[in-house]
């Protein structure tokens, strides 16, 4: 996870650290209003498009709750890195791990914001977290620019509706607080971003504009120019 402008990044590491270990039970009680969170966690990892023997990164790994679905798309000879800022978060991810017996995941905790994308990836999945980070729009560029040719960028978070709908935000809001979301934070828009740096963008707005799926896609091998080298002196 991320610090945001309301909320500091020992803050926000205080927070996952208590609820790393009842995190993935708490993530469930939004079922009880209808936000089917799994199913949408589900959706976005196969926006990926990834195949199997990929590399995908994920930022906000948090638990490894969606490290089944990428398991399941890149397979054995995949990889799968995870990030995120909280220790006890990457515990309980590295308990799934071994637990599953996977050895093609690595972990790494740290501030996506400081966070070096490896070159060449398929893949980068962030779910619930993006909308956390001030930093959002750099996590995004510098993604975007360590993806191989037609990887793609992929963001499941929440966000306002453009409806009356948005009315019921205020009184929803006791939902996401204990995670660290703000009401303020709906200034940010990180599918914005996916859309600047990637040529490729669709958005997928989920409960009513509550919530979305952005998915960006770098260009293709075959939609890239080529400028030829130029001849030697």
């Amino acid at each position: 996870m991320i610090a945001n402008d309301s909320i500091s990044t020992d803050e926000v590491r205080d927070i996952y650290r208590k609820r790393a270990k009842r995190y993935d039970f708490t993530a469930n009680l939004y079922y009880l209003i209808g936000f089917r969170e799994w199913a949408y966690r589900r959706r976005a990892a196969a926006a990926l498009a990834l195949r199997p023997g990929a590399t995908v990164v994920e930022i906000g790994c948090g638990t490894g709750l969606n490290f089944p679905l990428l398991q399941k798309a890149v397979g054995p000879t995949g990889r799968i890195i995870g990030v995120d800022l909280t220790d006890a978060m990457l515990q309980q991810a590295r308990q799934r791990v071994i637990e599953q017996g996977w050895t093609n995941v690595e972990l790494a905790l740290s501030d996506a914001a400081l966070f070096v994308f490896p070159d060449g990836v398929d893949g980068i999945l962030s779910t619930f977290a993006l909308t956390l980070a001030p930093e959002y729009d750099q996590v995004i560029q510098r993604g975007s620019e360590a993806l191989a040719a037609g990887g793609r960028w992929v963001i499941l978070d929440f966000k306002l509706p453009d409806t009356w709908l948005a009315k019921l935000a205020p009184p929803l809001a006791f939902l996401t607080a204990p995670f660290g979301v703000r009401l303020e934070m709906a200034s940010r828009h990180p599918w914005e971003s996916i859309a600047r740096y990637l040529p490729r963008f669709w958005l997928t707005e989920l409960y009513g504009g509550f919530a979305y799926i952005a998915v960006g896609e770098q260009e293709t091998e075959e939609h890239v120019v080529r400028v030829p080298d130029l001849p030697h002196r």
